[in-house]
């Protein structure tokens, strides 16, 4: 039998799935049998000499063309039909198949046409700004990326859909005003500093078995919903706010020295990736006794003191100035501040050992123009006035100490612990009481 025969036979015998109760009872009398007409196929142009590539799921209608206007419900329904019909073809037919895998794509292609009717494209604005986001609209039609609001996919091929361009909280078009969180940029703007308590939990019961967030009823059996705990705040949170993300809690880092990411709910994640940067955390008044501990704090914290030193050489110096040497360390503005503020990620790069090469170089490179390359910085060097020997000397150097009151700068072995007298603040010292003999002779 020819192709051609099999087909018409296949279309001849092949049931109507809406009408397949009608053709069990068999046709009523005084009634026309009904006339079973062709249905496009399944994939058009796709048909070649082999039979089990055609399909048909009662499809009367181009479901790819793009929609025209308003959809009536009529429209979604028949989609739903056609979407069942699909999953029970694809259950029927064998796995693995040619067929079955042309059903699965083509049930795909079903469902987006579906979402696409139940969230048609309309025309949006390009910015909003809705409880301090300030949302930008996406043109990527490619990324994939979760809506923070309805924890779905959002189909960027079909979908409108917005970014804050502080928090980076992004949402559907059509989720955006059901929205009640605010822009976590706002709170660091306002309140620039962390938890520092290691997961200070307050208890379910103190929530009254509710989202700490959206006020969700949850629960640790995971009825209605799951309660998960977040690290960095210790308050419980629903699956909806809390999507099992982890982050470095900056607590256990100060307190313990630990880097290992913990699980946090949405906001604290966007919060702490905000505050990443930041230079906040004063170690020294927080742990001190961290620098006991870690070497690589005592070996950054003298590296900074020494910049600090050489800061000074550098704003007077017309060549530093327009080599811009300073603005090596753009990315930690604070080391030429400071001596004694961190933020997370210097503490980050500290464990890793990154943050001590890198400033070791940028130390040298400075270093290298005021003793070797610049000589306006050289002549702003000091000689060691208790022993008038060895080479000009300046304040950070590793063998040499600095006097506190005047800033002279002397040889180690010849000013040790601060005993000697300072011979600069002797000279500064008489001559301000020579004026006043004078006027009392």
């Amino acid at each position: 039998m020819e192709y051609d025969e099999r087909l018409a036979l296949f279309r001849q015998t092949r049931l109507n799935p809406f009408d397949r109760g009608e053709e069990e009872d068999g046709p009523q009398e005084g009634k026309t049998p009904p006339q079973h007409e062709s249905r496009p196929e399944l994939f058009p142009g796709t048909r070649n000499h082999s039979s089990d590539r055609t399909m048909d799921l009662g499809l009367a209608e181009d479901h790819f063309s793009r929609p025209v206007d308003s959809f009536v419900a009529s429209d979604i329904e028949q989609l739903k039909l056609a979407i069942e019909e699909c999953k029970k073809l694809i259950l029927e037919l064998p796995e693995h198949s040619e067929r079955q895998k042309d059903t699965v794509v083509k049930l795909i292609h079903l469902r987006l046409k579906l979402q696409e009717l139940k969230d048609p494209e309309e025309d949006e604005p390009n910015l909003r700004v809705l409880l301090e986001h300030r949302f930008s609209k996406e043109k990527s039609k490619s990324v994939k990326q979760t809506c923070d609001k309805c924890s779905t996919i959002i189909w960027g091929l079909i979908q409108t859909w917005y970014t804050c361009t502080g928090c980076y909280y992004r949402c559907h078009s059509k989720c955006m005003n059901l929205i009640t969180k605010p822009c976590v940029r706002s709170k660091v703007s306002h309140q620039s500093e962390y938890e520092l308590s290691i997961c200070p939990e307050i208890g379910l019961d103190r929530q009254d078995y509710r989202c700490s967030e959206c006020r969700t009823p949850i629960s640790l059996r995971g009825v209605p919903s799951e309660a998960r705990q977040c690290d960095y705040t210790g308050q419980y949170y629903c699956s909806t706010c809390h999507w099992n993300d982890t982050a470095i809690v900056p607590a256990r880092v100060i307190h313990n020295w630990e880097f290992e990411p913990r699980k946090v709910c949405r906001s604290s994640l966007r919060y702490l990736a905000l505050m990443m940067s930041r230079p906040v955390l004063r170690l020294k008044e927080i742990n001190p006794l961290l620098f006991n501990f870690v070497e690589e704090l005592v070996e950054i914290r003298k590296l900074r003191q020494d910049i600090l030193l050489m800061k000074p050489y550098f704003i007077t110096c017309k060549e530093a100035m327009e080599a811009r040497l300073l603005l090596q360390l753009q990315d930690r503005q604070h080391f030429v501040e400071n001596d004694d503020m961190y933020s997370l990620q210097d503490l980050i790069d500290i464990s890793s050992g990154r943050l001590s090469c890198s400033l070791t170089e940028i130390h040298t490179t400075f270093a290298k123009h005021i003793k070797l390359d610049c000589e306006r910085c050289q002549a702003k060097g000091f000689v060691c006035e208790l022993c008038k020997e060895g080479d000009i000397l300046f304040p950070f150097d590793s063998h040499t100490s600095v006097c506190s009151d005047c800033s002279a700068v002397f040889h180690r072995d010849c000013y040790y612990d601060n005993s000697t007298t300072c011979p600069r603040c002797a000279r500064m010292t008489e001559r301000k009481q020579d004026p006043e003999s004078d006027v009392q002779g």
